[in-house]
């Protein structure tokens, strides 16, 4: 570069500007090359991500039939692709945190909460309902009981066919400042904390919840809150700016959910679908959610 800085200033009265301009080029390559970097990164953790969805799917699809056999490897196969989802889904916030504004929206700032309880793990919050009822519990403990869940729909009419079901309790004991509980989160405190509690709350029509629990005489730990579709509305939103800032959908996965994720699906976080789960001592027939 210095032979050709030489060669360019021979003869020539305005070394200094030709020093300048040759100067400028180079640090606008570097730029473009951090940028290349930068993007080559969030594709890499939304292939990942995209990697963990299809894994997610698997497991739902081999549920019933390992179901029959090991009750307690089905659900956890489940659950802990879930949270692997959960964990992909952290790394893409890490790394395009400056494409997308993920605590101004209830479900990204939820999906990160959540993520980071079952993370770190020093509680017992976030057990999934089937966990409770076949693992920790069991079906007998629970005979006679009632369970209200809760779901967002999509705006299309279609039906989401996996769940996650959490208690909404869980969701108060981590994140509502106002609830006395040992197991709040301490990574963050006063008014933002509120601040997040107040989006989630309002932003998932969690109040709609706790009032239809409450008029039909739900105990509050036999409430539960499906976080399935508040991740496929999260991915829905992070997607669509990933795709908007050019980001690349790179390998098959990736490739697979771009267009539903970008532009079939849709989730209503303003409304709710309720389901009552109903343990009349009918055997498997009991474990079908009715609507309600």
């Amino acid at each position: 570069m210095a032979d050709a800085f030489e060669y360019l200033c021979d003869g020539s009265t305005e070394p200094e500007r030709i020093r300048v301009e040759i100067g400028g080029m180079l640090e606008a390559s570097s730029r473009y090359e951090a940028a290349l970097n930068q993007n080559s990164i969030v594709e890499g953790a939304i292939s990942n991500l995209a990697n963990s969805m299809r894994i997610f799917v698997e497991a739902n699809l081999q549920f019933p039939g390992t179901f029959k056999v090991d009750r307690e490897e089905a659900i956890d196969n489940v659950d802990r692709t879930f949270e692997m989802k959960l964990e992909r889904f952290h790394t893409l916030y890490d790394v395009s945190k400056d494409l997308f504004p993920y605590f101004d929206h209830a479900d990204t700032s939820l999906l990160i909460a959540v993520r980071n309880a079952i993370h770190h793990r020093n509680h017992p919050l976030f057990r999934t309902l089937d966990h409770r009822l076949h693992i920790q519990d069991g079906l007998q403990r629970w005979g006679g009981a009632s369970f209200l869940l809760a779901s967002h729909p999509t705006t299309h009419g279609g039906q989401i066919t996996m769940s996650h079901y959490v208690r909404l309790d869980d969701v108060d004991s981590r994140l509502n400042p106002s609830v006395a509980s040992p197991y709040l989160d301490s990574f963050i405190s006063g008014s933002r904390a509120e601040k997040r509690f107040k989006l989630i709350y309002e932003g998932l029509a969690l109040r709609d919840i706790r009032e239809r629990a409450s008029r039909e005489r739900y105990p509050s730990d036999q409430v539960y809150l499906d976080l399935m579709p508040v991740f496929v509305s999260a991915v829905c939103k992070v997607f669509k700016a990933m795709k908007a800032a050019n980001i690349g959908f790179i390998g098959f996965d990736a490739e697979t959910y771009l267009e539903p994720f970008t532009s079939e699906l849709e989730v209503d976080l303003a409304s709710l679908e309720f389901r009552r789960l109903w343990l009349r001592g009918f055997g498997d027939i009991d474990l079908i959610p009715i609507p309600v």
